[in-house]
């Protein structure tokens, strides 16, 4: 198991350092930097002196090993649009994002796995294919164009919720659930296909020969090992999330680092982008990382190895 482990974070910290170098050479493709930032009237003298100032007069392999050792040490620079630190906006804005992450996950769980269990137990019936419809239908709806029908309904016409903001924790109920129900119909199948094996499994036959009641099958016998790669989904889906979090923070105006991160396009505030590019890249690896050691930890023919 160990060496399984010492294999995959090997490959987590090559992924790390590729994304690093990625990012940071998108943003050196996307053009002139000091021109971006000294704008279109800015003169020959003042984008010069812009280069001169934040260092991009500098060899690029310069730039970069700077920028890395930086980013090592956590720190990003200066942001070019809010001349604030970097580092300072992200750890504003991260318990926004982090906690509509959370919360998505915890309602794609509540959702994804009793339906799988039970679309399992009730398989080839109309709950069966009702609960596939639903996860066709959460897979194939774009999370910002749910997120608006979300919004029209509870927050216009019920006016349950409000429509932004994240001032309360009703302002991250809407967003939530958009954002969980992406991440709702893999988890539901998953869970429904564990189930399905489990349940054909020797030990269940066992247990339902010795005469144990039909809860205690299904939900201490039968979900107890279905849902281990559920749990292991669930650290990977949280990273899709966070990632994801851009187009549904702009959508419900929360001031997390989605919205950041949209603001910081739109104005090329370049190293705003790269912090956190780099830093929602690094907790999806992170995430994947502890995905694999909990497989690796409760899978017996992994824990051989």
């Amino acid at each position: 198991m160990w060496a399984f482990v010492f294999k995959r974070t090997l490959i987590a910290l090559s992924v790390a350092l590729t994304i690093s170098v990625l990012c940071f050479s998108l943003l050196q493709l996307s053009g002139d930097l000091a021109l971006s930032i000294g704008g279109p009237e800015a003169t020959a003298e003042q984008v010069e002196q812009i280069r001169v100032e934040y260092g991009l007069d500098r060899p690029v392999l310069e730039q970069f090993t700077t920028w890395l050792w930086g980013a090592v040490q956590l720190d990003f620079g200066r942001s070019y649009y809010y001349q604030s630190e970097v580092m300072d906006l992200v750890v504003e804005r991260l318990p926004v994002t982090m906690t509509l992450g959370i919360l998505a996950l915890a309602i794609a769980l509540g959702v994804s796995i009793p339906l799988g269990v039970v679309a399992a137990l009730k398989r080839g019936s109309w709950i069966d294919r009702t609960a596939m419809a639903i996860a066709v239908t959460g897979q194939a709806m774009p999370n910002f164009w749910f997120g608006l029908t979300l919004i029209i309904l509870f927050a216009v016409k019920l006016q349950w919720f409000p429509a932004a903001g994240s001032d309360s924790w009703q302002g991250f109920v809407l967003p939530a659930v958009a954002l969980g129900y992406y991440a709702t119909p893999a988890m539901m199948r998953l869970t429904r296909s564990g189930m399905l094996e489990v349940l054909e499994a020797d030990y269940i036959r066992t247990a339902r020969a010795k005469g144990l009641r039909t809860g205690t099958v299904i939900f201490k016998h039968a979900l107890r090992n279905a849902v281990i790669p559920v749990v292991a989904l669930a650290a990977v889906e949280l990273g899709f999330m966070l990632g994801g979090s851009v187009v549904i923070e702009t959508v419900f105006s929360l001031r997390g680092l989605g919205q950041l991160a949209w603001n910081a396009i739109s104005r090329n505030d370049y190293p705003v982008v790269q912090a956190i590019v780099l830093i929602i890249a690094l907790f999806y690896i992170v995430l994947t990382l502890l995905a694999d050691i909990l497989n690796a930890v409760l899978d017996p023919r992994l824990r051989a190895r």
